[in-house]
Order: structure tokens, then sequence, then C-alpha cells
């Protein structure tokens, strides 16, 4: 990424649009991604897009194994521009993925036995959490796979939550505990993915971005 080319388009964006977007990447995480798998409902999907995207979390990924999504604009509010969705035909492809970026698999499940509640879990390693579809929750090969399982405690008479609401709880405890972390966990963004960043913001931001692009190549000869 040429940084200068980056800083060519920025010149084209407002200063206080300039700012935002550095106050946003100063933010912005990997350490912690979140992973939805055959979720039947789309606007449950695009509900922990938008999610993700306002607790700070750079990645989704989604598993099609089943139900194949279109994102839901009037639900996902935007959020589809500025997160990266990853997206899988299987589970295993996606865990296998995830493993080999250094990532632990976490599981939800609604049951308590022998597993972490929200509160208790230590996010002090890269983790992605799984989440399942509403009916039937996460397949085996996730469950098989899982690193760890996490509950969040249900104290009423309704066992269960909206999976996007699940999901929100979720990024914003583990979220909070990041920025909070007397551990200095690297869980920023590398300046090299800053710089990516910066890039596909002002291009997301720019209608006339390809134009200008040219324009600053045929100058730079």
């Amino acid at each position: 990424m040429d940084k200068e080319l980056v800083a060519h388009l920025e010149s084209f964006l407002t200063a206080s649009r300039r700012e935002k977007n550095k106050t946003i990447l100063e933010n912005r995480t990997q350490f912690l991604t979140i992973a939805i798998e055959d979720v039947y409902q789309l606007h449950n999907t695009s509900a922990v897009m938008r999610s993700c995207e306002v607790f700070g979390v750079q990645d989704i990924h989604i598993i099609e194994e089943k139900n194949q999504k279109k994102i839901d604009r009037e639900i996902a509010m935007g959020a589809q521009k500025w997160v990266d969705i990853h997206r899988y035909h299987s589970s295993k492809n996606c865990i296998e993925t995830l493993k080999y970026q250094g990532y632990q698999i976490v599981a939800t499940t609604p049951s308590t036995e022998n597993h972490y509640t929200l509160s208790e879990f230590p996010i002090d390693r890269p983790t992605a959490i799984f989440l399942g579809s509403e009916k039937d929750g996460l397949s085996d090969e996730v469950l098989k796979n899982a690193d760890a399982f996490l509950t969040i405690p249900m104290r009423g008479f309704t066992q269960s939550l909206n999976v996007s609401v699940c999901g929100a709880l979720i990024l914003n405890d583990l979220t909070t505990k990041l920025h909070s972390s007397s551990q200095k966990l690297p869980w920023q963004l590398s300046e090299e993915k800053k710089l990516q960043k910066r890039y596909e913001w002002a291009c997301q931001i720019l209608k006339s971005h390809k134009e200008i692009e040219n324009r600053y190549w045929e100058m730079k000869k």
C-alpha cells in the first residue's frame, strides 16, 4: 500500500472526516472476531454485523453451509461498508482458517456445566466467538473443535436469547475487557492494516476515487 496515495486520497476528505476515521481505526480490533453459522433469519446476520461495527470488531465470518445470505441494508445501517466480511461454504473450512490464523474457537451454548459465563471469560488471546442458528444452535463440527465454551446466564422463565442480542451482549462485554486490560494485549490493528483500511474507507467515501487515483499515478510518471 502506497502511503502517499492514501494521503492524497484523504486530502479530498474533510478534516473532520479524516479525524473521525483515525479515531475509529485506533479502536478497531482483529484480536476478537465473530463467526455466524447458518443463521436462518437474514436480519439477525445483518444485526450482528452492525454490532461488530459498533463495537469496533473489524471481521465477521459468515458460514453458509445451508443458508445463503444477502445483507439486509436497512438492518446493517451501512456497517457492511466498514467491516470485513468473510464467507465460507462449510463450518470446517471456517474453523480451519481461523485456527490457522491463531484464533481459539469459542462456542456459545445455553449449557452452564464446565463452561465459562460471559463475566468469567478471559479474553487473553485471539478469540473467535461462534454463534449458532436460532433453532438448532451450533453444529457438532463446531462443538467438537471448540477450545472453550461460553454461556450467558439467564434467570428468567425464557431460557433463550435472539442470536443478534446474544452477539451484542458478548461484543460489548469482551471489547470492554480488551480496552480496559492491564495486560497490554496487542488488540489494536497493525500499522499496515490501518493503512489498508484508510485506503479502503477513503474509497468508500469518495465516489470519484478511481479518477483521483488515475490522476495520481499520471503525476507520478
